[in-house]
Formats: C-alpha cells, sequence, structure tokens
C-alpha cells in the first residue's frame, strides 16, 4: 500500500464504527516505524479533515517512571511490557472512545529528558478519529486484551530486524549513549521484547499488516490546539 491508500484505509475506520469515534491502532516491535506512521496519519488526516479531527494517543506515555521502575527492580528492563501503567492507558481509550463533551488531554514520552510527559496532546470534542500505537497492543499478556476492547481496528507494523536494530541505535546515540552502550542496551533489551511483540503478528485480533509503509514522516507533534 501507498501512503495515500494507507490514509483512506485510516480514514475508513472512522467511517466503520459504531462508537461516538474510531480508534484506530498501530502495533508492532521497537523500531518498525509505528510512531512515524502515526504522526504521519495524525498530520495528513488533519490536513484534509481539517484541526482537531484527528488526534494522537501514544503508549509511551504510560510508561512508568524511573523512580516507579526502581522501585519495583525493572529499571533494567525499560520497554517491557510490565514497565507500561497498561490499566491507566486502557482507562484513556475507554474515555476517547466514548466522550465527546469535552477536551481530553493524553500523555507522550519524551526522548530528551527520557521520561513520560503529561498532557502533551489533548483529543478535542470534534475528533472522529484517534490514532493509537504502542508495541504491546497485539499481545494477549496480562491486560493488553482489555486495553484493546476500544480500538476499533489494530494494525501490525513490520520491519526487517536489521532496519530496526539501526533505528534502534539512531535513537540511542541521540539520547546521548555511546555506540557500545547502545548496542548493549538494544542486544540486551529492544530486541528481546521485540521477539515478544513478533509473537503477537499473527494474533486474530490484527486486521492489516504494512511492511514499512514510511520512511520518513513529520518531526513528533507538539502540544496539539485547535
Amino acid at each position: 500500500m501507498d501512503l495515500a491508500e494507507i490514509l483512506e484505509a485510516a480514514w475508513q475506520v472512522r467511517r466503520d464504527t459504531a462508537h461516538p469515534r474510531a480508534v484506530l491502532g498501530l502495533a508492532g516491535a521497537p523500531g518498525a516505524g509505528k510512531s512515524t506512521l502515526a504522526r504521519t496519519l495524525v498530520a495528513e488526516l488533519t490536513e484534509r479533515h481539517g484541526q482537531g479531527s484527528v488526534a494522537y494517543l501514544p503508549l509511551d506515555g504510560f510508561h512508568l517512571s524511573d523512580p516507579q521502575l526502581t522501585r519495583l527492580g525493572l529499571l533494567d528492563r525499560k520497554g517491557a511490557p510490565a514497565t507500561f501503567d497498561v490499566r491507566g492507558y486502557a482507562a484513556l481509550l475507554t474515555r476517547v472512545a466514548g466522550c465527546r463533551e469535552h477536551d481530553i488531554y493524553v500523555p507522550d514520552y519524551d526522548r530528551v529528558v527520557d521520561a513520560p510527559i503529561a498532557a502533551r496532546h489533548v483529543v478535542r470534542p470534534r475528533a472522529e478519529l484517534i490514532v493509537t500505537e504502542g508495541n504491546y497492543l497485539a499481545c494477549d499478556l496480562p491486560g493488553w486484551p482489555e486495553a484493546r476492547r476500544h480500538i476499533d481496528a489494530l494494525w501490525y507494523v513490520d520491519a526487517p530486524d536489521a532496519v530496526r536494530e539501526q533505528r534502534l541505535t539512531e535513537r540511542q546515540l541521540t539520547q546521548g549513549r555511546d555506540r557500545q552502550t547502545a548496542r548493549d542496551w538494544i542486544r540486551r533489551n529492544d530486541m528481546p521484547n521485540g521477539e515478544v511483540v513478533k509473537a503477537s503478528r499473527g494474533n486474530g485480533c490484527v486486521s492489516r499488516h504494512l511492511a514499512c509503509p514510511v520512511s520518513g514522516g513529520p518531526a513528533a507533534p507538539g502540544p496539539q490546539e485547535g
């Protein structure tokens, strides 16, 4: 599929839902391109349908903070399924799927400060489509099936392991790690997490598979307005 076809398929999710607004989910292993695709969809569909018509809800906003990970003994497993507030994520999906009466604020993860940030995005009352993305949306581990109850369509974004590893290395270098530390982290953490995600690729909840659908895209969206 080219980008135009992906955009049309994404907006079709909004047409097909019986809920007050539609939620499109993007699952996939770390470095597969989920965030890039989600941001592209939000930017392009907003351009077509108007400011506030589409909103972004990233799972990464529900990373547990470093102090909580330290308390749980999970700091060196950051990014694994148990290091997300999956119930908080599910609760927010429930709100955005059913409430169109007021603004709903959405957290995100800031890779510069390496921590979750509250209220970076907003779902406006007129929003018709919510694009959410995260590694584990197709997984059947505890909490994740409940989290996707309000996801109307779930797509799996795929990329070769070598491509993902290169992207993850660049991400780690951008965050200030040296190359060897970056490689060690990826092989000890990101790639094993990716294997957990890849095992969910064939789950029946996945309605569409996309292979590296976009190579670029707009920068990470700032606070949403309008």
